[in-house]
């Protein structure tokens, strides 16, 4: 496991934050993995990256998307997805593939569970969504004949979800 150089922020002290942890396996697109950057830094969540990359930590459009957020967001690139599942020692993770069984407001979260999530072209691969860490495979509703949605949206989605189920702990009111 490598850590970003780019940033210092400690994981959240909050004890109210249930700590979701969002991991892109391959992510492709600097953009998707800047805006999921300033999405950990606004839910509390952590944000793991599974190599190989598409991109460097250099690049403009991943800088651009993550605003002035990369300094508030936990971000940690692992060398595969087993060194990721290491670190983590997750209890639970779910896979979201347009595949999967159970709807992504059907599921019951839990603090630090893992919502894990595939690269852009092509989702998370067969030998992924098999693997035994897997402990659901779920999908997000669009309409009929749509391949896709954005990874960055999807993260948002499933992540704000999860954290709903929370009443938002650690947020601030507005």
């Amino acid at each position: 496991m490598t850590q970003n150089p780019h940033h210092t922020a400690p994981k959240s002290t909050d004890p109210t934050n249930p700590g979701f942890r969002l991991v892109f396996h391959t992510p492709e697109i600097p953009g998707n993995t800047g805006n999921a950057i300033r999405l950990a830094a606004i839910t509390g969540a952590e944000l793991h990256l599974v190599e190989p990359l598409g991109f460097n930590f250099d690049d403009a459009h991943l800088r651009r998307a993550g605003l002035d957020y990369h300094d508030l967001a936990v971000v940690t690139v692992h060398k595969d997805l087993a060194a990721a599942f290491d670190a983590l020692a997750p209890e639970r993770v779910f896979a979201f593939t347009g595949t999967g069984k159970a709807r992504y407001d059907e599921v019951a979260y839990r603090p630090h569970d893992v919502l894990l999530f595939g690269q852009e072209s092509v989702g998370l691969p067969d030998e992924v969504l098999n693997d035994p860490m897997i402990t659901e495979t779920v999908y997000l509703p669009m309409q009929s004949g749509r391949r896709s949605l954005n990874l960055a949206n999807s993260a948002s989605i499933a992540l704000y979800e999860a954290w709903r189920q929370y009443d938002f702990a650690g947020s601030s009111p507005r």
